[in-house]
This record gives C-alpha cells, sequence and structure tokens, in this order.
C-alpha cells in the first residue's frame, strides 16, 4: 500500500494538469471509453445469442426427427430358469452365466480397425454386417452372445473403445443329445422353444420373467418321470441300431404302463441342444412323438384285443386264412401263408393279415372305429410335451378300410400312442402318458377302463406265446418274461406302397406274468444287417427292444426270474 502512494498522486497531479488545460479535452476522453465499452457489451451479446441460437436450432432439429430404429437389438437382460432334474434328481437342464460382446456405435472411432481386431479372437464374425452396425449411430448393438471366458479375455486384451461384456444366463445341458427331444431347447434369449422347456414356459415361467419375478433363488428345478440311466440306453441302443441296420432313423419308449410315467424316450437322428445347429434340419424330428406312421402288425393287437372284447370271438375261435381275400381291385395275401383255418392264437403268432381282417368283419366298422378311438390311437395325445402329431384316418369308413387297417394300413398314428394303446392292452386301462412323476394311485384318478379284464388276459397270453413261437423270438430276454408283437409296414412313395422300403415295429411288454412296462421300438427303411439276411421288425426292431430290457430292467427294478421260462401258459382264461 505504501509503495503505491506515489502512482495515486503523480495520477492526480496529471488530472490537475489537464485541468488547467481546458475540461473539452477531458469530456472527449470520457466520451471516448463509453463508446468502446458499449461496443463490447453487443458484441457478446450477438456472440452468445448465436451460440444459444445455434444449440435451440439443433435440439428443435433432432426433436422433429424419427427415432433411430437400426440401432440393431434392444439391450435385454435374460430371465433365469427352473433346472431340468430326472425322477433321480439328476441335473438334465440348468442356467450357467456368459459373457456376451456389445457395441455403442456412437462411440466407435474407427470401425473398419474395431472389425479387424475382432476378426482375430471371432474369425467367424459377418464382416459387412458387422460394419453396418457399427455405423448405425445406435446407442447399443450385439455383436456376439454368449461367448467363452477365452474369448472375452482375447477380446478385452484388444482395448477397442466403444466394446463391452454383458453377462447373460445360458442353458446348458450335461446329458447333451441323451434327452434332446424330451428336455427340449431354449432360444438365445433362454427361452423355450421346444419340448419340457417350452412346456414350463407354458405354465407360467413366461409371465414370471416379462414382471421381473423370475429369480433364479425362487424358482425351483422341475422333475421329470425320465430315468437318465434308462434314457442313455434307450439312446444308446437307438443310435447303434439305426447304423447297425442301415435305417434312416431310429427311436423308442419305455413306457410304465401302471402309471403312464415315460422313462425314457429317444429319435435319433438328433441334436445336441448346446450346440443346436443342426436341429432344424428335415431328418431332426421326434418320430416318436410327432412322427405319423402305419404302424403295420402292431395295429393286430388292438384288432385282435377288440374281437375279444367284443365278446364275438374267443381264444377258440377260428378263421378261414386258406384263400386270399378279394375286395373291389385289391387282393389281401397272407405274406406266410398256412393255407388253412386259424385259430385266434395262430392268426396273432403268424401275423395273419385274412384272420385279423376276419376278425375286424366280425366285429363290424362302426365297433372297429370306436374301439381305435376308445384306446386313443386315432386321437391326438394329451401330454405335456408340445410335439405331439394328430392321427389321420378315413374320412368315412368302408369295408376296405376296414379290413386294411385290421392289419395296420391305413391310418397312420404316432409310435408313443401305439404304446400307450398297448399298456391299455396290458392293464385293461387308458392312462395318458406323461413326462412328469405320477403315482399308481394318481394314474387310477385320470384312467379310463377300456377293456375288460378277460381281453387283458387273453393279450398277455397272445403276447407271451408270439415270444415262445411266434415274430417275437429275437425279443425275449432270459429270466425277464417279455412278451411282443412285430410290425412290418411298407411305406407309402409316391401314393403307393414300397416293396422294399418298410417301417418296422416292435412293442413288447414285460414281466408277462403281471406286464409293468412297455418298450417299443422302431426302424425307418432298415437294410438287411448283412447280405442274405431278412430286414423285416423281428430282425431290428425286435433286437433293439431285447438289447433295452437286457441292459435297463434291473435299473428299472424288475428283478430276473428263471422259473417261467417253459413257456406261455393260460391261466384263467374262459
Amino acid at each position: 500500500m505504501i509503495s503505491r502512494l506515489p502512482r495515486i498522486g503523480n495520477l492526480l497531479k496529471r488530472r490537475k494538469k489537464v485541468a488547467e488545460d481546458g475540461s473539452i479535452v477531458v469530456d472527449a476522453a470520457r466520451k471516448a471509453t463509453g463508446g468502446k465499452a458499449k461496443t463490447r457489451i453487443v458484441m457478446t451479446m450477438a456472440v452468445f445469442f448465436t451460440i444459444y441460437s445455434t444449440i435451440a436450432g439443433r435440439l428443435v432439429y433432432l426433436g422433429l426427427q424419427n427415432p433411430d430404429m437400426s440401432g440393431g437389438p434392444q439391450s435385454r437382460v435374460t430371465a433365469s430358469r427352473p433346472d431340468i432334474v430326472d425322477r433321480n434328481g439328476e441335473v438334465l437342464a440348468t442356467d450357467i452365466k456368459t459373457a456376451s460382446l456389445f457395441a455403442e456405435p456412437r462411440r466407435i472411432v474407427d470401425a473398419d480397425e474395431a472389425i479387424e481386431k475382432l476378426s482375430t479372437v471371432l474369425p467367424e464374425i459377418d464382416y459387412e454386417q458387422t460394419y453396418h452396425k457399427l455405423k448405425s449411430g445406435a446407442g447399443f448393438v450385439w455383436l456376439q452372445r454368449q461367448l467363452t471366458p477365452k474369448q472375452q479375455a482375447d477380446i478385452m486384451a484388444l482395448g477397442i473403445p466403444g466394446l463391452g461384456f454383458r453377462t447373460e444366463k445360458r442353458r446348458f445341458y450335461p446329458s447333451g443329445e441323451t434327452s434332446s427331444y424330451v428336455v427340449g431347447l431354449t432360444n438365445i434369449d433362454n427361452q423355450g422353444i421346444s419340448g419340457m422347456e417350452k412346456y414350463i414356459d407354458d405354465q407360467g415361467l413366461t409371465d414370471l420373467q416379462a414382471s421381473g419375478l423370475a429369480v433364479a433363488r425362487d424358482l425351483k428345478p422341475v422333475k421329470l418321470s425320465i430315468d437318465l440311466r434308462v434314457q442313455h440306453v434307450v439312446r444308446d441302443e437307438v443310435a447303434t441300431g439305426m447304423e447297425r441296420f442301415h435305417a434312416i432313423a431310429a427311436g423308442a419308449v419305455v413306457l410304465n404302463i401302471k402309471t403312464g410315467e415315460v422313462l425314457a424316450m429317444a429319435s435319433v437322428p438328433d441334436f445336441d441342444p448346446n450346440n443346436p445347429y443342426n436341429a432344424q434340419d428335415k431328418d431332426r424330428l421326434n418320430r416318436m412323438s410327432a412322427g405319423l406312421y402305419e404302424m403295420g402288425s402292431t395295429f393286430k393287437s388292438f384288432t385282435t384285443g377288440m374281437a375279444l372284447d367284443s365278446g364275438k370271438v374267443t381264444l377258440e375261435s377260428r378263421f378261414d386264412a386258406s384263400r386270399p381275400i378279394r375286395i373291389g381291385r385289391q387282393t389281401i395275401h397272407d405274406f406266410h401263408s398256412k393255407g388253412r383255418v386259424l385259430s385266434v392264437p395262430e392268426v396273432f403268432i403268424y401275423s395273419s393279415n385274412i384272420g385279423s381282417a376276419k376278425e375286424a368283419e366280425a366285429v363290424g366298422i362302426e365297433g372297429h372305429r370306436e374301439f381305435l378311438h376308445r384306446l386313443g390311437v386315432l386321437e391326438k395325445m394329451q401330454t405335456e410335451l408340445p410335439e405331439v402329431a394328430r392321427p389321420t384316418e378315413p374320412k368315412v369308413w368302408k369295408q376296405v378300410n376296414s379290413i386294411t387297417i385290421a392289419f395296420g394300413h391305413g391310418v397312420s398314428t404316432t409310435p408313443l400312442q401305439t404304446a400307450v394303446g398297448c399298456a391299455a392292452l396290458m392293464s385293461g386301462y387308458l392312462i395318458e402318458p406323461t413326462f412328469l412323476p405320477r403315482t399308481a394311485e394318481q394314474a387310477m384318478e385320470v384312467a379310463k377302463r377300456v377293456v375288460k379284464d378277460k381281453t387283458v388276459e387273453g393279450m398277455r397270453y397272445l403276447y407271451a406265446l408270439n415270444a415262445e413261437k411266434g415274430s417275437g423270438k429275437n425279443a425275449r430276454v432270459p429270466g425277464y418274461r417279455v412278451g411282443g408283437k412285430t410290425g412290418t409296414a411298407e411305406k407309402v412313395v409316391n401314393g403307393r406302397y414300397s416293396k422294399d422300403k418298410n417301417f418296422n415295429a416292435f412293442v413288447a411288454a414285460f414281466p408277462m406274468d403281471d406286464p409293468q412296462y412297455i418298450v417299443l421300438t422302431i426302424a425307418d427303411e432298415p437294410k438287411p444287417e448283412k447280405p442274405g439276411m431278412g430286414a423285416t421288425a423281428a430282425s431290428n426292431a425286435g433286437i433293439m427292444a431285447a438289447n433295452i430290457i437286457r441292459r435297463a430292467a434291473s435299473m428299472l427294478g424288475v428283478k430276473p426270474d428263471f422259473s417261467h421260462e417253459n413257456g406261455a401258459t393260460l391261466v384263467s382264461y374262459q
């Protein structure tokens, strides 16, 4: 302060000196200084006005633009799903965490450089599609879902600005293709699209996910009726059988007769749900529930059961099978003609088309149709699995229809429904199949009585007899009292029955003194295993059924018993 005093004194002297020169000079100086300040203020206001005008104009422009819809997929967080376990608690499907790669295109500096770097870790990346995503100007786009931990680490090491990761849930199937058609599949957003996965969504999981209530810790596991051990055996045997018998497809189901539970079901070719790149291929079809086939001579089980249940035919009844049946332009032959009168057991074990046609004729057309609907083989099956085909039948049944349907031609149904119908002949009750656990008591609450006890006894006898003396010999397994019926059906190709393409099936029941399980196997277009060998159902589908029973019976709790190895006996049929 002291040092500044002389300067202030000089200023006072200078002002005094100017005043002595005249007041006009002083006033002019004051006027010149005030004009410059005013100019600066005006210029400053103009600059600020320009800036704010530009901002306001830009905001108005952006507000009038349509929302940017080209920003790729929405940012979504996949919801949790409950575990799926088999009847013993083995995990069949579960959620795992995985990382997905996203980009914020507005922060991408050089799209070409980013893609070039990404391709070193993700060589399969689509260059053009990714380029368009990165140049879209959107706020968020997915680039690659469900990365491996190594891929995530490698991409992070690239250090590309504008890329990030989001943790998602992915479905993992520990048993792979073993139970793929039963357990089903989810899409990339963890939503069920087939099998029991879709069934679970349809029971309310989708609504829970939409409301944000699908929290992992609150979701109880869904237990299936499937036994993973038996499922493995079945899948292994049908896959081996398809290769061994040179078939285009094969399949099998193990059904609990008392409860209607499906213990195992497989169809090949199948797919790996952990990498389902081929799940939509034409040959990938759950043939057991979604495939429709003329089931051939396995239908003779229904024809004979119907005839016995009608009371118009007994096991002692006889039918003349010495000559072919002619109806219209068609002639019905027996493949293994005996050229004589056959008893009902002989019609069954010799698989006589003529005898079966005459059994149907004894019941009548309407009775025939009613019986097949009563057993459910011509109704759409009611079960949890979404992939179920609707059977087909003639709109109007004529005599020729009843005759051909008697030996398995003219109607199409699924192998699973055929197994359910045969189970009804073994127990007397129609029980819709289920893929969820069910006790025998619960099953009886929904069961429908469809045939008499006497019919059940007769059919058990015929099944055992056929395995002892008929076409079911290949399905016999020492100790397990197996009975059953073969079915070799010519396939329809271009509207005509083919002589060299068959659909083969074998339906087995065991143990025959009190049947607990049905095993039905199929082989689509099998060829002779070796030159000179046959390709009928007994030589492929029958063998597969025997292998399944041999390996799985103990897992199902059936103890071997060798005291019944001396042939079928009819205990109480009158």
